[in-house]
């Protein structure tokens, strides 16, 4: 598949800023931060702004970006339509979970309700963004029953990295969470390992045999293209990275957004003051590349079944 970069930008910046609203509530329901007006304008503008941006920028992909609302009336079938209604209804508990944060200072009461209701629904609109890739069965590696739980984790991950650079750069924080997000990182890149090895060692769900209903007359091959040129099918769902290309991505992905983020975190778990403050934003900076790489490498490696038709002998 064709890695359309508004997409790319749509899943990353969305999926760290419903992060960072699921450690928000976790700070808030543990009372591990005092609120306040500096560190509840820093964090909520962050995550409530990469959230709006990234779902603004999703909307660049569409031919009539003007139309894109009435996706919301398709939620009985459409995982784009639930996510477009979860994203929205996320917004309530998330604006009260702010106001008591930064004017009322108080983390108790209905204040943390709201933070708890805004963590779950974040869960849940990256679930559903998740979901939109997961149903697509005419891309068998978008299928995969790691698939969700890989948008999830990635989520915590950069959602994680964000909160604590922000919050180390305002005051002091608890080392605990450094190593907490050290882990979810962790966790988040082994699921993607395992993604890996699993799309790599799948077995074949469609051929040119299947595709035609010719299996039963033997090997079917194409005697030429069914067009002179390029066209629409071809430039979307027909790019293709070679393999060694993918293998040296995947190891620069995983130096970047797992290795380099997790033991800066985990250095950041045991220093204090202006070195806390630098190791989480090498880790920040880590994650943000990786996770990147890792979404157009998501999209780039994906087979569409329609290239059956184009030459492809197996999806």
């Amino acid at each position: 598949m064709h890695p359309a970069y508004s997409v790319i930008f749509f899943t990353t910046a969305s999926g760290a800023g419903y992060g960072m609203l699921v450690w928000l509530a976790l700070l808030a329901a543990t009372s591990a931060v005092s609120p306040g007006l500096a560190s509840g304008i820093a964090a909520f503008a962050v995550a409530l702004g990469l959230i709006t941006a990234g779902l603004l920028s999703s909307t660049f992909h569409l031919g009539h970006p003007e139309r894109a609302w009435r996706a919301l009336s398709q939620w009985r079938s459409s995982w784009l339509s639930r996510e477009g209604i979860a994203a929205i209804i996320t917004y309530a508990p998330a604006l009260l979970f702010a106001l008591g944060w930064i004017v009322f200072a108080s983390l108790d009461g209905p204040w943390r309700i709201a933070g708890l209701i805004t963590g779950v629904m974040a869960l849940v609109t990256v679930a559903c963004t998740g979901m939109i890739y997961a149903s697509l069965r005419a891309i068998p590696r978008w299928t995969d029953a790691t698939v969700v739980p890989v948008y999830l984790a990635f989520s915590l991950s950069s959602g994680g990295a964000l909160i604590v650079t922000v919050l180390a750069i305002l005051g002091p924080l608890d080392s605990q969470w450094a190593w907490l997000v050290a882990l979810a990182t962790a966790l988040a890149w082994v699921l993607k390992l395992f993604y890996w090895h699993r799309i790599d060692n799948a077995a074949p769900v469609a051929t040119a045999e299947s595709a035609t209903g010719l299996g039963h007359l033997g090997t079917v091959r194409q005697l030429e293209a069914p067009h002179s040129g390029e066209n629409y099918i071809m430039r979307e769902m027909g790019f293709q990275i070679a393999r060694k290309h993918v293998a040296r991505l995947r190891k620069v992905a995983l130096l970047l957004g797992g290795v380099i983020p997790v033991l800066a975190f985990l250095i950041a778990g045991f220093v204090g003051g202006p070195v806390l403050v630098i190791a989480a934003l090498v880790g920040l900076a880590g994650t943000a590349m990786g996770v990147l790489l890792e979404r157009w490498l998501f999209f780039a490696e994906a087979q569409h079944a329609a290239m059956l038709f184009y030459g492809a002998k197996t999806v």
